[in-house]
């Protein structure tokens, strides 16, 4: 079982006090009690890596740092050198027990995310309230939240006002109003208002959950950087073994030195040359980095992408949901068709738009909803078509609602079309969607989208490291154009297909650009799948947030330009760590072998190389 941080702390520390004991004996009463006292220390302050070290070696098969330094402090003990490797093991405790201080950090934010989600619920069922498991609520379920009180589901808003906190989901320190219909995250803090609300998803598809569980995988996966140097350690481990042996035979059987002296440097050979303060580069610093990201709401599934994230020099972004608000709304609406009725034809657009999740679906679905009766239809045959849009088939009437490239419309009619409702409606609209039955035109929609308020920043931001930006969209080439115009992206993609942005990120990576994609819906799915890093908004859909490789809890893309900057610094860092760790190893090396380096020195600086890199990666929990 392993020890946790502060256990390993107060042994470490009662064998200093040991070692201490041992050397006022030694110095003031000669008596020979005093090894007693090392002993002690070697036992006490050695027990926690020595069970470590010994299991880990028996499980992969192969030498590890911690038997390195076990042998180091015997073979000091064995020359007479006690107090020597009684100080070896005590800093080899105190840094191990730094080390363990950053595992057991990065676990302590994941146990304080857990502890956020509330156990318990209060359901409404009639007119009646019941406490029940928050586990057992079902999407469409209606439940209460009291002010002071957690939010125990995702869900919408149904009934009340309120300022909502959800500081350790997302990072922002500002609580947010919420009203009837806005969204809200389980494990957000309800602060003032009584809130009744539609519960959206099962407690496992959460965003909190899904935080939690990507946090908990990332942690378990070690960046390539981290596996090579563990596959190094093996194989220098048996090197720095086999230099201890020759430094022992050589120059003790050629008189360069007595043999005396040969196995005292070779003892300092095992200490100086052992690779902890290599091995301790990445792992801590990633955790940091990790645990950082997670505070801020930017979620990796692996410390693989964070480690790619700064070498990303171009960047794909869908539009509706990434760029825009993602809540489009409906300028105008025309019905044209010469026989149906208007009334027939809206009971049939909504009939077929309440099965689709698309943004573009849920504007016209309120649009109807809040300006005609509807009288619904039934429908007989449904197929969703990402990126082009719906097929149904309703009263013998074969249905398309999508684009352009769906519904058959000619360009120029289009073109016609559009101005005509632009001219309306003061250019309001950038998407238009079609309705046509039985290949005849029925109806059309002028549909209209925010740009996000940090979207043209991001953007400039995004300029400034020299990454090219695109827009890779479905929309037409108006509504594209337009938008682009106002994010400012380097290039833009209209009428793209799923697979036409598949094909755009493949062509980039062709040209050996390492490409990050960004999307909210599942048309978005096999670019993020296929691009170097894929970036789910957590607001989007479930296939993007499962496919992608990171996920932005609240929809900002201010956080990927953080997770970008934590990225650089994680690379940085890492990067010093392993120039400093292999400096001091040479160091200590040359001086070793010149003869100008003690044992106690020699403990000094590698333990405190160590100790030095792990702190220097703990600085990536704060920023």
């Amino acid at each position: 079982m392993e020890l946790s941080a502060r256990n390993q702390l107060i042994l470490a520390t009662s064998a200093g006090v040991f070692i201490l004991l041992a050397w006022i004996i030694e110095k003031y009463s000669h008596s020979p009690f005093y090894v007693l006292f090392y002993i002690l220390a070697f036992v006490v302050g050695g027990y926690a890596k020595a069970v470590e070290g010994i299991q880990q070696s028996l499980e992969e098969k192969q030498l590890n740092v911690e038997l390195l330094m076990m042998f180091a402090a015997i073979g000091s003990a064995a020359i007479g050198y006690w107090g020597e490797g009684a100080v070896l093991i005590l800093i080899f405790a105190y840094s191990g027990a730094l080390e363990s201080y950053t595992l057991q950090k990065s676990d302590k934010e994941i146990k304080s995310l857990i502890s956020l989600q509330p156990e318990e619920a209060w359901l409404i069922s009639g007119d009646k309230e019941f406490r029940v498991n928050a586990s057992t609520l079902e999407p469409g379920d209606l439940i209460k939240v009291k002010p002071g009180e957690r939010i125990p589901a995702d869900g919408i808003v149904q009934k009340g006002k309120s300022f909502v906190n959800d500081s350790l989901l997302t990072g922002e320190s500002l609580a947010k109003e919420i009203q009837p219909s806005s969204e809200v995250l389980a494990g957000t803090f309800n602060q003032s208002g009584l809130l009744e609300i539609s519960v959206s998803k099962h407690m496992k598809d959460s965003v909190f959950q899904r935080m939690i569980d990507l946090v908990n995988k990332a942690q378990s996966e070690a960046p390539p950087v981290q596996r090579k140097i563990e596959e190094f350690e093996a194989k220098y481990v048996l090197f720095v073994l086999l230099a201890a042996a020759l430094t022992v035979l050589v120059p003790g059987s050629t008189g360069i030195w007595t043999y005396s002296e040969s196995l005292y440097r070779a003892c300092v050979l095992l200490v100086v040359a052992s690779p902890c303060a290599l091995v301790a580069s990445t792992m801590p610093a990633l955790l940091a980095s990790l645990s950082n990201a997670a505070k801020h709401g930017i979620l990796f599934k692996s410390g693989v992408f964070l480690e790619k994230l700064s070498l990303v020099n171009v960047i794909a972004f869908d539009k509706t949901g990434t760029l825009t608000e993602g809540n489009p709304t409906v300028a105008a609406v025309k019905f044209v068709h010469p026989s149906l009725e208007e009334e027939e034809l809206i009971s049939f657009i909504y009939t077929i738009e309440k099965n689709s999740t698309h943004p573009l679906a849920k504007a016209i679905l309120e649009k109807l909803k809040t300006d005609f009766t509807i009288n619904e239809r039934e429908l007989i045959a449904y197929e969703d078509l990402p990126g082009l849009g719906i097929k149904a088939e309703a009263a013998g009437i074969s249905w398309k609602i999508g684009s352009r490239e769906l519904t058959g419309i000619k360009e120029k009619l289009e073109i016609k079309l559009i101005s005509e409702m632009d001219s309306e409606n003061e250019g309001t609209g950038q998407s238009v969607v079609y309705v046509t039955a039985d290949d005849e035109l029925a109806a059309y929609f002028l549909i209209g989208d925010t740009v996000r308020d940090e979207t043209v920043k991001a953007i400039q931001s995004l300029k400034q490291k020299q990454i090219l930006t695109l827009m890779l969209t479905g929309d037409t080439k108006r509504g594209a154009e337009m938008i682009g115009q106002i994010a400012k992206v380097d290039e833009v993609g209209y009428s793209c297909m799923p697979e036409d942005k598949v094909n755009m990120i493949q062509k980039w990576k062709e040209r050996n650009a390492v490409v990050a994609m960004i999307g909210d819906g599942v048309n978005d799915a096999p670019a993020l799948a296929l691009a170097d890093v894929g970036v789910a908004m957590g607001m989007g859909s479930d296939t993007a947030i499962e496919t992608a490789d990171v996920v932005l809890v609240k929809n900002d893309l201010s956080k990927l330009l953080y997770a970008m900057q934590l990225s650089e610094r994680l690379n940085k860092i890492v990067k010093q760590n392993i120039g400093f760790s292999i400096s001091v190893i040479l160091f200590l090396l040359f001086a070793n072998y010149f003869q100008v380096l003690t044992l106690p020195f020699g403990v000094i600086g590698h333990e405190g190389s160590t100790i030095l890199v792990i702190l220097n990666g703990l600085r990536l929990l704060k920023g």
